[in-house]
């Protein structure tokens, strides 16, 4: 999404780190410029020169192993010059001064080499993390087929840029098929859950020949991964999914919905939700009664728009304990480009929560276009692309899923 409320949110927590670090920089050379200033202009019998060892010890929290030594350097001379100027005796005080001085330094510097390599360390499994992260989720292309597509994702977890929802596009013949879901959860529990259903989905979404046989697909790749993987609790947890199918010869769109909320359909001013007359279990939850997937179609034409979304989105509650209004913004917002309502969503969600956001958000905004299918981006990939202003970045096409027949997933 070009103006995705996420990357604004990412831009905020960037900048809050470096201003920490600039600030923690210039606090050892502020102690020393404070220290001396009130040293001179304070009666001599006011020491304040013994302050000067703090400065050491502030730079080792976040300078370089050789800024830390130049600034106990800088503090020892600085020591000197001030004993000099009150004739002192080079021993005991000075030197005594000097002595507690280096020490204090050695370990500074001890203590900033051992936060370098931690640093090192953590940036090094960060970069895994992101890439793992990008694989499992990939973004979203702009335009697939006969729609676009526009993404707002935001992981609960700090730090992390997944979480428990989830989503997929798909190029296939003759079609666009979507999935969005939310795993029962949080934590890495239910992103290990989340990459299972994915990688189910990619495996079979080209093969599947409806909607129906996609979602016991979902079903049958989770009860594989439970028995693969009995410690794993993968195998415990549900997740409401939503499937769609929107073909490129006719303007409807097909919908199965898994125990997932209802997507809001846009036709001019007109906002409602989809009514699912028998919606499914959950999935992981299906085998519990023997009842069949029943798929809703319903018309969408060139201009029509239609809002998948978790109940991140829906269930977030103001301070007076009141559901966010999400069908009213969506009526508000229905002369809006498609591209900015991510950001919009983003924004007004924060602000209506009575704590921010607590949970994973996912919505995706799917526009019907008018015309032939056709361009260089239509059918640019089969699946999921480079997301234009994405939060996620580009990513390899890799299937993270089940076992299938013959071994573990890859």
């Amino acid at each position: 999404m070009p103006t995705g409320g996420h990357r604004h949110r990412r831009r905020r927590s960037w900048s809050r780190p470096r201003t920490q670090i600039t600030i923690g920089r210039a606090l050892p050379v502020l102690v020393m410029v404070v220290t001396v200033a009130t040293d001179l202009l304070t009666p001599e019998r006011e020491r304040f020169d013994r302050l000067l060892v703090v400065a050491p010890a502030l730079a080792a929290v976040t300078w370089s192993v050789r800024g830390t030594v130049v600034i106990g350097m800088i503090a020892m001379v600085l020591r000197g010059l001030l004993g000099v100027s009150r004739n002192e005796p080079f021993a005991p005080d000075l030197l005594a001064n000097e002595v507690v001085l280096a020490t204090v330094t050695a370990a500074a510097v001890w203590v900033s080499r051992v936060r370098l390599r931690y640093e090192r360390d953590l940036r090094e499994v960060t970069a895994v993390a992101e890439v793992v992260q990008r694989v499992v989720l990939r973004p979203l292309p702009p335009r697939l087929g006969p729609v676009r597509l526009h993404l707002l994702y935001v992981a609960a977890a700090a730090k992390a840029r997944i979480g428990g929802d989830f989503y997929e596009a798909v190029r296939v013949p003759g079609a666009v098929r979507l999935m969005l879901g939310d795993v029962q959860g949080k934590g890495l529990g239910a992103v290990e859950t989340a990459s299972v259903l994915l990688g189910s989905f990619r495996a079979t979404v080209n093969d599947a020949p409806d909607l129906p046989t996609l979602a016991d697909r979902l079903e049958e790749g989770l009860s594989r991964f439970g028995a693969w993987d009995p410690a794993s609790d993968a195998a415990e947890r549900f997740a409401t999914v939503v499937l769609a199918e929107i073909p490129d010869d006719a303007d409807v769109i097909r919908l199965l919905s898994c125990g997932h909320p209802a997507p809001l359909l846009q036709h001019g001013g007109r906002v409602h939700p989809v009514e699912f007359t028998d919606p499914s279990l959950p999935v992981n939850l299906a085998g519990l009664v023997d009842a069949r997937h029943r798929v809703e179609e319903v018309p969408f034409a060139p201009g029509d728009r239609l809002l998948l979304f978790t109940d991140g989105v829906s269930e977030t509650r103001d301070p007076d304990g009141a559901f966010y209004p999400l069908e009213e913004r969506m009526r508000r917002w229905a002369t809006e480009p498609g591209e900015r309502l991510p950001a919009l969503l983003h924004g007004d969600l924060s602000a209506y929560g009575a704590d921010g956001l607590d949970d994973d958000v996912a919505a995706m905004l799917v526009e019907r276009l008018p015309g032939p299918d056709s361009g260089p981006d239509s059918d640019s990939d089969s699946g999921s692309g480079s997301d234009s202003g994405s939060d996620s970045g580009s990513g390899p096409a890799l299937a993270l899923g089940p076992p299938g027949p013959s071994g573990p997933p890859v």
